[in-house]
């Protein structure tokens, strides 16, 4: 039997939520980590919630092109992930990992078969690949920002490279996203939100229900 898809909650702020994601079965949490995004957590609530997932959910601190002192800073909080979401070339996302001793998730923007053709670049440097909607242009701040990407550019990549998928997902379109694309795993933000940056129990609960019945 194949593995469970992993489900990751990304954009966590608070202790609550927190709990909220790890009763409803998340596999993984993601804890924003970038001033610019209504989800940034300072990193004296990093070091709060990484400690309080320790053991009962893994943790993931988002970070974006960050500097050598960033990374160290975060790395000693004990994450389990460390996920680069930014600019950064193959090059730097594995001095990042050699650096930071930390497993590296590295999110990649599609939106262009140019986009789809450079992800096993990074494939052989990071630990594992999340594909993600380009943003719109002009947008001041990476990720998919709430819109879902063309699934089909998808079929072109090697299909021996596993990578999570995110970007637009919601609770009424993640069944469809696992079928037609087959990830290792789903990750979703604003999908789960009633505003930005404010999660909503209820559509975590029906998110990760919705995965669980479509895998």
């Amino acid at each position: 039997m194949a593995d469970p898809l992993i489900i990751k909650i990304c954009g966590i702020k608070t202790i609550d939520m927190l709990d909220a994601a790890i009763e409803a079965g998340a596999d993984m949490v993601g804890f924003m980590h970038f001033m610019r995004s209504p989800r940034h957590v300072s990193i004296e609530d990093l070091a709060l919630l990484i400690s309080a997932a320790r053991g009962k959910v893994q943790s993931c601190v988002v970070l974006v092109n960050p500097d050598n002192s960033c990374v160290a800073e975060v790395a000693a909080l004990g994450p389990d992930w460390i996920q680069l979401h930014g600019p950064e070339t193959p090059h730097r996302v594995e001095a990042i990992r050699a650096e930071a001793g930390v497993e590296i998730m590295k999110a990649l923007p599609i939106g262009t078969a140019e986009d789809v053709a450079q992800v096993a670049a990074f494939a052989k440097v990071a630990d594992r690949i999340l594909l993600d909607a380009k943003p719109p242009k002009g947008a001041d701040r990476p990720g998919g920002l709430g819109e879902s990407f063309d699934w089909s550019l998808l079929k072109a990549l090697d299909p021996s490279i596993p990578f999570m998928l995110s970007g637009g997902l919601k609770p009424d379109n993640v069944a469809d996203a696992i079928r037609d694309v087959a990830p290792l795993g789903v990750d979703v933000s604003s999908g789960v939100e009633r505003a930005p940056g404010e999660k909503d129990k209820r559509l975590i609960e029906t998110f990760i229900r919705n995965v669980r019945a479509a895998s």
